[in-house]
């Protein structure tokens, strides 16, 4: 039984979040690009930045007092540290720092000035840091103290002017009432009303008075420079390792978004749930990449084959699915281009069904560029008819042979042959008769086609031939091809089986499998050779036939009919 195909929705979370992360490594190339588009953007402001030195120094704030010993006496009383932050950065102390340091012969603009001060309030304190970044340490110590002291400077001033204007203002009070209390001098004696208007005004003078000394009296320190700036010795900013590893890791983010947008308009299938999603059909099978296969079509029959391993699962899976028991028939073929993975698997499963005992006929139904009897190479015992035979009769006849897989058996390959009516080859009654040898007890029958959508010759047998089978290479499919193929092989009347996945081959093996076709090619013309010489009886065999002999004795009626 084939187990029933999951919908995306009974994937649990986990498993998910896995299959996404496995589709962003996909693009490594991606991944790649950006983490050193990352390092060297981190390298290059590493080494194009000009080096910086910072200073800093510490201001405690603290407001004018009488008695700054008295009990209760409050620092912070009339200070918003907000505000003195604000006056800190401001012009006034800028251009009061630059004419101190024009002094000491450091011409400075005040805009320059303030740019390299960052002026921060550590929290729960009356602190004021003062940080200044310059090009060498001597500037940054100089400046950093320049702008404490202009701050201080400004903050005393203020103090002290606020100090002046109230005891201008107090005096103004004063000097009206010292006046009318010298005048009321003169009138000593004259009746009460005079001395006690006297008295009153004697008291006001001395409240007065009073307010003027303690304001004279009060301590107008703004504030101590509780830590000097020091010339640093070493640069501040990032060094070179951390900007690399900062441009790493932002790279590493760059290249994931770059692969996630290239995941969203991939049309490829990018997880085998959507190639079961998409084809509507579950997945047989992923054949493993086996360097051992380059050259050679049949995996079954080498020993240690994990390929042969995984050709003989899909093949016992499919000898216990209800839909192909039933009829035991099975047409492979490919989505579009190259089909050779497709003859692979057409041969590799009828070798597979051979070695289970059954009765297999692999049926090349390609009659535009056979060349599934070539790849076999010395496992095919029997040739095709001549020249002058394929000019007189039509195909399948005489296009029978025996193709031998020692250790495992035998089948009959029906080979393809170039036509000039393709359509009308496969829809005759002879190939009605060959795919009907399926319904004998114990007979499976594999018929080969050409890609379905590059030609219409699978969809031609799907009447005769209902299961499916399509061999793809995931990474190369697009999901509209598998959605475009299950709607034609649906509206032709057959069901897709499942799909059978494959590496795809890699330069080597492609390299390798040229040589070999080359090999073959050069072999067979020189077997065609000798077999002119010995009369045209075909190429000699030579040697042990038991290297030859199948498991099960070939039929020599097969080839009638």
């Amino acid at each position: 039984m084939t187990q029933p195909i999951r919908a995306l929705e009974d994937q649990d979370e986990p498993a998910l979040l896995r299959d996404q992360f496995r589709q962003l490594l996909r693009y490594r190339a991606l991944l790649a690009l950006g983490v050193a588009l990352g390092l060297l953007g981190g390298g290059w402001l590493a080494l194009s930045s000009e080096e910086s030195y910072t200073s800093t120094g510490e201001v405690v704030v603290r407001s004018a007092a009488s008695d700054p010993f008295a009990a209760g006496a409050s620092a912070d009383k009339g200070i918003n540290i907000g505000s003195e932050r604000q006056t800190a950065v401001s012009d006034t102390v800028g251009s009061l720092a630059a004419g101190s340091l024009a002094r000491q012969g450091d011409r400075v603009e005040v805009g320059t000035l303030l740019s390299g001060l960052q002026v921060t309030n550590p929290p729960n304190t009356l602190a004021l840091r003062f940080a200044y970044t310059g090009r060498t340490p001597a500037v940054a110590k100089a400046r950093a103290q320049a702008l404490a002291d202009a701050y201080l400077e400004i903050r005393r001033q203020r103090t002290e002017n606020s100090i002046a204007n109230m005891v201008d203002g107090y005096r103004a009070q004063l000097d009206p009432l010292t006046t009318q209390r010298d005048q009321l001098a003169q009138q000593e004696g004259a009746s009460d009303d005079v001395t006690s208007a006297r008295a009153n005004l004697v008291v006001s003078i001395s409240e007065l008075s009073r307010k003027i000394a303690e304001l004279r009296a009060l301590d107008t320190t703004p504030g101590y420079l509780t830590k000097k700036p020091v010339a640093p010795t070493k640069p501040t900013g990032a060094g070179l390792p951390l900007l690399l590893g900062l441009g790493g890791v932002v790279g590493l983010a760059l290249g994931l978004l770059l692969s996630w947008v290239r995941l969203v308009f991939d049309p490829a299938v990018r997880s085998t749930r959507e190639l079961v999603h998409a084809l509507g059909a579950p997945l047989l099978g992923t054949l493993p990449r086996e360097r051992a296969s380059a050259g050679s079509l049949l995996a079954i029959g080498r020993g240690g084959s994990r390929l042969a391993e995984e050709y003989r699962a899909v093949a016992f899976r499919l000898a216990y699915d209800p839909s192909f028991a039933r009829r035991r028939r099975l047409l492979v073929t490919a989505p579009r281009g190259d089909d050779a993975a497709a003859a692979a698997a057409a041969a590799n499963l009828a070798a597979a069904f051979a070695e289970m005992g059954r009765d297999v006929l692999l049926v090349e139904a390609d009659l535009r560029t056979p060349s599934l009897a070539r790849d076999l190479g010395p496992a095919v015992q029997g040739t095709g008819p001549g020249r002058a035979s394929q000019g007189r009769r039509t195909w399948p006849a005489d296009s029978r042979m025996n193709v031998d897989v020692p250790g495992s058996g035998a089948f009959t390959l029906i080979a393809g042959r170039r036509t000039d009516n393709v359509p009308r080859a496969l829809t005759s009654a002879p190939v009605g008769r060959i795919v009907a040898e399926g319904d004998r007890p114990g007979a499976v029958v594999i018929v080969l086609a050409p890609p379905v959508l590059s030609y219409a010759d699978a969809v031609a047998l799907i009447d005769r031939v209902e299961g499916v089978m399509v061999v793809c290479e995931p990474r190369e499919v697009h999901r509209s091809d598998l959605e475009r193929i299950r709607e034609i092989i649906e509206a032709a009347g057959g069901s897709v089986l499942g799909a059978l996945l494959h590496p795809g081959r890699s330069r080597h093996d492609r390299r390798a499998r040229k040589r070999a076709a080359e090999h073959r090619a050069g072999r067979a013309g020189h077997g065609s050779a000798a077999g002119r010489d010995d009369g045209g009886r075909g190429p000699a065999h030579t040697g042990d036939p038991a290297d030859t002999l199948g498991l099960r004795s070939f039929d020599p009626t097969a080839g009638t009919g």
